[in-house]
């Protein structure tokens, strides 16, 4: 078996699931820019409660701040994320690459401090599962961030690699949460495994905590794949394939049912 095409398998299956994956992140950046963007230059920052338990609260200046904070720097985070992926500015533009990734990983270290911050003063929705898989992943994101940095500035750059898409994977958490939760509702066609009046139940606590685990741990299977023998990329590029399809179904699960009906309210 030849070891070229397998790499070229490997890579090729890789970089369809980056492409698909992004794609969904944009969309998704753009719709928490277009709807809270709205309420907050219409005045009607009430207007975020519709979709975010406690998203405003009369009196609560500091809190108010924390919560727009944080729709701001998601939105600047996915931006910086995709441009990170992008091959030819790493290559061509290497100064941009690393300005833009010292700006990604300082959003990413502000944004799991206000996220904290958010849980325990704000709450979210679930139980006490919840805030516990938000906090985990709030850390998980500044570790990576930081290992991601450390290498970067003593010029390891494989090691930097490995953390810096650890660290866009975590990061992305959020969005996994909602692509994998519409996929989930899509099959089923119905609520199975959780009550969606507390938005509680087994299947939410396993997706909480999935939705950052999970991803990096495929993502060391790839890590592994890249320098095992042709059969393991080959069987990896197989498996990219399909955790692509059901990428790609989620997200257009989650615009199609959650994000684009939003925007049209």
């Amino acid at each position: 078996m030849s070891v070229a095409f397998s790499s070229a398998a490997l890579r090729t299956a890789a970089g369809f699931w980056a492409v698909v994956a992004v794609t969904g992140q944009l969309i998704f950046a753009f719709y928490v820019a277009l709807f809270y963007g709205r309420g907050a230059a219409s005045g009607d920052l009430a207007a975020w409660n519709k979709t975010m338990p406690h998203g405003y609260v009369a009196g609560d200046g500091l809190g108010n701040f924390a919560v727009g904070l944080h729709l701001a720097l998601a939105v600047s985070i996915i931006l910086a994320g995709a441009l990170q992926l992008v091959p030819p500015l790493r290559e061509r533009y290497p100064a941009v690459h690393r300005w833009t990734g010292r700006a990604y990983m300082g959003v990413a270290m502000l944004i799991s401090l206000d996220g904290l911050f958010m849980v325990w003063t704000r709450g979210t929705v679930g139980g006490l599962t919840q805030h516990l898989g938000i906090s985990l992943n709030a850390v998980l994101i500044m570790v990576c961030a930081v290992m991601a940095l450390y290498y970067a500035r003593a010029r390891r750059f494989a090691e930097h690699r490995r953390w810096a898409l650890r660290l866009f994977l975590v990061s992305s958490g959020v969005w996994f949460f909602r692509v994998g939760l519409m996929l989930w509702l899509a099959i089923h066609r119905a609520p199975v495994g959780f009550d969606p009046k507390t938005f509680e139940g087994p299947f939410l606590t396993f997706l909480g905590f999935a939705q950052y685990l999970l991803p990096p741990a495929v993502l060391e299977l790839y890590l592994l794949a890249e320098r095992g023998r042709p059969v393991a990329r080959l069987a990896m590029a197989g498996g990219l394939v399909v955790l692509t399809l059901a990428t790609g179904a989620g997200i257009g699960a989650a615009t199609m049912g959650l994000w684009l009906p939003r925007l049209a309210s």
